[in-house]
């Protein structure tokens, strides 16, 4: 059935070994982030077949659904209160930022008589969680209260950037990090296992050789399932960009003007959309729109099709311009956007096939 994600999982093989070797070169601890297709089984498990240090979730629930598998689990987003007990139960270890939040899982560990692994978020300037890396002093009170608790071990310091504020990991807000964990271990006398120095923004300071000495692990995203580090948009050498494709299928091909005929009012959602003349086209309609996924970010593997617009049921393609002669009930393959990417696992409304 259309729409539906193509996902070839030798190129997703290929990627993973691709960042294990970038990885490996700086001497890191690589994790998997698996969000971004909903820890899809048949991709977790290739994953984890090509070996892995971790896998990491911002949803407890993706974490449960691969909680058998022999691998590290880490839970991304700040631990909500409703969800302590499951994140005890199938979570190693989570990011967390508030001691209030810590000193109950503390408590559901000892219910469960397990020992939860916390890494502490330090905001380096994003402005998303952790505290604020000017605040040394609460830092390092809040680590030494956890180092304190009997069933929650302080595993390391983290940071997460380019999410919110969009700010770049340097080797300069990095090293701040690194700072501040030596700062802990010198007053709680041990090494922190776990440095984590973001995610797959960071990437691009390996080749460079700006990552600063001391960052132990990357939680890795994006630049695994669509080749690209997020802090200049660049392929990461070795990836393919194409490991997941989404398919449409062409419904309707006609000759049409590509200027609306009447006055212009608002669309289904509300905007004014702009049209641009360009006489008559060969307009394609797609059996798919805003309500099946998010459109922007939308890329036709075929670059001479443009995509003109959408409406909650259909998305229209200007097949003008394109070499292959389109026929009613072919297909439109696109590559995504990390939204878009998002998105289309997300909906419930694609189909997913495996190549």
């Amino acid at each position: 059935m259309y729409p539906r994600l193509v996902i070839n999982l030798e190129k997703i093989r290929q990627n993973v070994r691709a960042m294990r070797a970038l990885t490996s070169k700086a001497g890191l601890e690589m994790g998997i982030v698996t969000k971004s297709f909903t820890a899809d089984r048949k991709i977790v498990e290739t994953v984890v077949d090509e070996g892995v240090d971790f896998l990491a979730d911002a949803r407890i629930a993706n974490i449960k659904s691969y909680a058998d598998l022999p691998v590290k689990k880490l839970l991304l987003r700040i631990v909500q209160d409703c969800e302590i007990e499951e994140v005890i139960k199938y979570a190693d270890i989570s990011l967390n930022s508030e001691i209030e939040t810590i000193r109950k899982m503390d408590k559901e560990a000892q219910k469960q008589g397990k020992t939860h692994k916390v890494v502490l978020m330090v905001d380096l300037g994003d402005l998303r969680e952790g505290i604020f890396y000017e605040n040394e002093e609460e830092i390092l009170k809040v680590a030494e209260e956890i180092n304190s608790l009997k069933n929650i071990d302080l595993h390391g310091v983290g940071v997460n950037l380019t999410c919110y504020g969009a700010i770049i990991p340097k080797n300069d807000n990095l090293s701040r990090l690194v700072k501040i964990a030596e700062k802990i271990e010198a007053k709680l006398g041990f090494k922190l296992p776990m440095i984590s120095g973001g995610n797959s923004s960071s990437i691009y300071l390996i080749d460079r050789g700006e990552l600063p000495k001391g960052i132990t692990s990357l939680r890795i995203g994006e630049a695994f399932i669509l080749g690209n580090e997020t802090a200049y948009g660049n392929r990461v050498e070795g990836t393919a960009n194409d490991a997941v494709l989404l398919e449409g299928q062409l419904v309707e091909i006609k000759n049409k003007p590509t200027y609306p005929i009447g006055e212009i009012g608002v669309d289904a959602f509300g905007q004014v959309p702009h049209y641009d003349d360009e006489g008559i086209a060969k307009r394609g309609i797609l059996g798919f729109g805003r309500q099946d996924m998010v459109l922007d970010g939308l890329m036709p593997v075929d670059e001479k099709i443009k995509v003109l617009g959408a409406s909650s049921d259909h998305t229209i393609v200007n097949l003008t311009h394109s070499d292959k002669d389109y026929k009613l009930g072919d297909t439109v393959k696109f590559r995504l956007s990390y939204g878009a990417l998002l998105a289309a696992f997300t909906s419930k409304y694609v189909d997913r096939v495996y190549e």
